[in-house]
């Protein structure tokens, strides 16, 4: 939260406020080998080949892995897939093809780690930590620039953070 506090201008006080409330729930999470590991840490769409022929499914740009909690990369999974449903106008209808889309990423990738139930239930907290991290490297990538963010780059994510949205407004 140090980090944070001096990354991001205090203009952001609801914010931060949002990320060091999600640090806090992180912080209660536990950190052993069935829930955390070595992940991709940018499992997404752009990252993995499906041969269509057999099936089989070749992931691929690992220089971002690191020690994390699995369903950081499920959670990831998540915010990535929201694109292939958004502009469906039924709410019902987007999160119906959205539980099969995940169901679908949480067969294959349950079939290399367990995910408990339990971990599953925190699929929102953990897509909460995806936009933090998004809002923290855009805030980053400005600072190495000496420029300031833009508020369009931002926007939704802090507000789904700081207004408590879940599943990064999907649902709604």
């Amino acid at each position: 939260m140090e980090y944070i506090d001096s990354l991001i201008p205090d203009s952001y006080t609801e914010l931060k406020k949002a990320i060091g409330e999600r640090l806090e729930r992180f912080r209660s999470l536990p950190v052993n080998d069935s829930v955390y590991g070595l992940v991709h840490f940018d499992f997404s769409d752009g990252n993995y080949h499906i041969d269509m022929n057999t099936g089989r499914i070749t992931v691929f740009d690992f220089d971002n892995c690191m020690y994390c909690w699995y369903m950081f990369d499920l959670a990831n999974l998540w915010t990535h897939g929201v694109g292939w449903f958004q502009n469906e106008p039924d709410a019902g209808k987007r999160m119906e093809y959205m539980k099969g889309y995940f169901d679908t990423i949480l067969s294959g990738y349950s079939s290399e780690t367990d995910i408990s139930e339990a971990m599953l239930e925190q699929l929102a907290l953990f897509i909460d930590m995806v936009l933090i991290e998004n809002i923290v490297d855009e805030f980053d990538c400005s600072a190495r620039e000496r420029e300031e963010p833009d508020p369009e780059d931002l926007e939704d994510a802090a507000r789904c953070l700081t207004e408590s949205i879940p599943y990064a407004g999907f649902g709604r």
